[in-house]
């Protein structure tokens, strides 16, 4: 019988429970995009509070490519020596870390870049008024260079793998997108065409890194909106990762402009609440049987994550405000503790990371 509290393995990468933080914009990242002791003291305190694998906030993979003036950068070879700070201090601690990297395309800011952003077509995301730049064929092959040689510099600064952020509307969903991809030719139309670019960042990433270091994504099932991607899209692009040899998928749903059916929602009350991406993750386990899955989404209590691991729906569990309000939630858990998580899912949290001041619970 599978257990929350029990090691595993993601091609190579023990981990000793099944319980992940998903990736949270910390807020905290210097002008510069570099990193610095208060983001490296979050990482320390998760890797205290026991959680079994660690995913970073968004990095991007290129300067023109960032939503916040506060996101980590992993865009030239100097970021390195300060990058391997994270790793470094998780790894003292006993734990396991991923970087997460990302472009956000059309959903890039033009304060946070002093640009416009570049998309796979000129049209505006729903929930970002600019209109972007369409990216040319040769825009196209930078960027997807781009991603692999920013995974290699995680590679090299002793993360313990990379994440795919490919969810929320960004520049991989962006693609995937029949909304936000109206080009003709080798990256748009089909949906074969249209999950094209993703296929080939993971290919390029994974001819840098190698067989052996953990390369997964974090998908979109659905995003909510009318016309956009919904499982038909999602379960064929997580099919052909499977193929491709993806070693991990962490499914969410939603961007910025889904409304009350975005990633982030409110009025986690009982257990009948929680992990409202189950059915899209149960759709991606379908479609990818044999890739391990990690379910985000409103996940608060031990009893139903132990319902879903025992219908075999998903395989890992991630949470974000929870581990915001209570870092050692994994431990106080592992220790006896069965309550549900004190988090009350007010999203209040991200406030005082838009001021600079870093995300924060503020309840009392």
């Amino acid at each position: 019988m599978k257990t929350i509290f029990e090691s595993t393995a993601i091609n190579g990468l023990e981990l000793k429970n099944r319980l992940v933080r998903s990736a949270t914009w910390e807020g905290l990242a210097d002008p510069d995009g570099g990193v610095n002791e208060r983001l490296v003291d979050v990482y320390r305190e998760l890797a205290d509070g026991g959680v079994g694998l660690i995913i970073t906030g968004y990095m991007a993979v290129r300067a023109d490519g960032r939503q916040q003036a506060t996101q980590l950068l992993v865009d030239r070879d100097e970021c390195i020596p300060g990058l391997a700070r994270i790793p470094e201090a998780v790894h003292e601690r006993g734990g396991k870390v991923v970087a997460q990297i990302v472009h956000c395309g059309g959903q890039a800011n033009r304060e946070a870049t002093g640009v416009n952003p570049l998309a796979p077509s000129a049209v505006a995301s729903p929930g970002y008024p600019e209109v972007p730049r369409e990216m040319s064929p040769d825009d196209i092959n930078t960027f997807v260079a781009s991603f692999a040689v920013a995974a290699r510099r995680l590679k090299d600064a002793g993360f313990d793998g990379v994440q795919l952020h490919g969810a929320h509307g960004y520049l991989l969903a962006q693609f995937l997108s029949p909304v936000r991809n109206r080009r003709r030719g080798s990256w748009g139309g089909s949906l074969e065409n249209r999950s094209r670019f993703t296929r080939e960042v993971y290919a390029a990433v994974r001819s840098l890194v190698g067989p052996d270091w953990p390369v997964m994504i974090k998908l979109n099932a659905n995003d909510f909106l009318d016309g956009s991607t919904t499982e038909e899209d999602s379960t064929f692009l997580a099919s052909a990762l499977a193929e491709d040899g993806i070693d991990a998928i962490e499914v969410s749903g939603g961007t910025g402009g889904s409304g009350r059916l975005g990633a982030v929602r409110a009025k986690i009350e009982s257990e009948a609440d929680e992990a409202y991406f189950l059915p899209q993750a149960e759709a991606i386990r379908a479609a990818a049987p044999g890739v391990p899955l990690m379910l985000v989404g409103g996940v608060r209590s031990l009893e139903k994550m132990e319902s879903v691991l025992g219908a075999e729906s998903a395989d890992y569990f991630s949470m974000c405000r929870p581990l915001i309000r209570e870092p050692a939630l994994p431990l106080r858990w592992s220790n006896g503790d069965r309550s549900r998580a004190g988090c009350v899912s007010c999203s209040g949290c991200f406030g005082p990371a838009r001021k600079g001041e870093g995300i924060r619970c503020v309840q009392e």
